[in-house]
């Protein structure tokens, strides 16, 4: 096991922040796997699961197992950990600017383009090579004056040529459920079954370029652009999320832990007997599909549904009561599907997502993720 400190620029003086990577195997061979936690900083289910997966794959070194290269960032954001208010976690926006730490990371495809113009083969293999090294090039070429910009170059630098990149996250009270692009969910249901995912939300442009996006993408629009030429989708990338905020224990990571580990042994990172695959709880769905429930009104929410339900058209999802006039309001799904999220609190405003129902038929177009 290599232990390595990435540091940071420094936007303020007297300040330094830095990332924590692990590494496992040879940092020279494939397959390699990339994963990291808590990049929405009080999102902290990962973390631990990143602890009980550093821990089965050191063992796994020792007994000559890690065939590939796996790398882990246990917390991937080290500035939104350090931000609070008043006691309260506050890790999804920088302080800084507003911005959200899972948007807006560096699109390399154009750059990546322009480098490998009449340079790619008829060789699958040695388009690969040439694309990581155009994808790498851009990359370094990338300017970051701010703290927030070093952190995303960073992790990007860290998993840009990883075959599999896996980030963990979690929702305010949820079941487990995972996203990636739409060309990878053959690939991804695995994965999804193995971690007992309850949805697996596919969209090839959600909006705004989170950091899953950012790795694979790529690759599915430089195949689209040099049609003569054979790019395969060399870099495979997801969201998981892992159920709740507060669930947070032992037995919950190291479950999460063995699925990844399981992953993989499927993919050859490790070696092993391939594990058993459970029956899928969920088919594929697209993003686009996934209805969110706004309340029209501030109130104390009532949740009629709880995370993992199948909700009908007409359902009642929850109620909005106004403690000062006792009145109630009900809010219906317009949908069929699973009710794979909820929010966490229980007093809510205006205009809140306040849940999330995962149906079979795109109902929305536009940016697909949340705020």
């Amino acid at each position: 096991m290599q232990i390595d400190t990435v540091s940071l620029s420094h936007t303020t003086t007297g300040t330094a922040r830095s990332l924590t990577v692990y590494r496992f195997g040879d940092t020279n061979k494939r397959p390699q796997l990339y994963v990291q936690s808590s990049l929405h900083a009080d999102e902290v289910p990962g973390m631990l699961v990143a602890v009980h997966l550093c821990n089965r794959l050191e063992a796994l070194e020792r007994d000559g197992k890690v065939r590939g290269h796996v790398v882990v960032v246990p917390c991937a954001n080290p500035i939104g950990l350090s931000q609070s208010i008043q006691g309260a976690a506050f890790g999804r926006f920088a302080l800084a600017d507003g911005t959200n730490f899972n948007r807006h990371f560096a699109d390399l495809t154009q750059g990546a383009a322009a480098r490998v113009l009449g340079r790619l083969t008829k060789d699958a293999e040695q388009n690969i090579a040439l694309v990581r090294e155009a994808l790498g090039q851009e990359l370094m070429a990338t300017r970051s004056t701010t703290e927030l910009a070093s952190l995303k170059r960073a992790l990007l630098e860290l998993s840009f040529d990883s075959d599999y990149v896996l980030d963990l996250h979690c929702d305010g009270e949820s079941v487990s459920h995972v996203y990636t692009a739409t060309s990878l969910a053959a690939q991804c249901k695995p994965l999804a079954a193995l971690l007992g995912a309850e949805a697996l939300l596919t969209a090839e442009v959600s909006g705004d370029n989170p950091f899953d996006e950012a790795i694979s993408r790529p690759w599915a629009e430089l195949a689209r652009m040099f049609p003569d030429h054979p790019i395969p989708q060399a870099s495979f990338s997801a969201t998981i999320e892992l159920r709740g905020e507060t669930d947070v224990s032992d037995a919950l990571a190291a479950r999460d832990a063995r699925a990844i580990i399981d992953f993989a042994v499927l993919n050859g990172v490790i070696d092993g007997a391939p594990p058993e695959i459970p029956e899928a709880k969920c088919a594929a769905t697209p993003l686009a599909g996934v209805l969110p429930i706004v309340t029209p009104r501030a109130g104390v929410v009532v949740f009629a549904k709880t995370p993992g339900d199948r909700v009908n058209v007409g359902d009642e999802v929850a109620r909005i009561v106004d403690p000062l006039t006792r009145e109630s309001i009900s809010l219906k799904s317009d949908i069929a599907g699973v009710m794979y999220a909820r929010l966490r609190l229980r007093y809510v405003t205006a205009g809140q997502r306040i849940a999330k129902i995962a149906g079979a038929n795109a109902v929305r177009s536009g940016k697909l993720l949340s705020p």
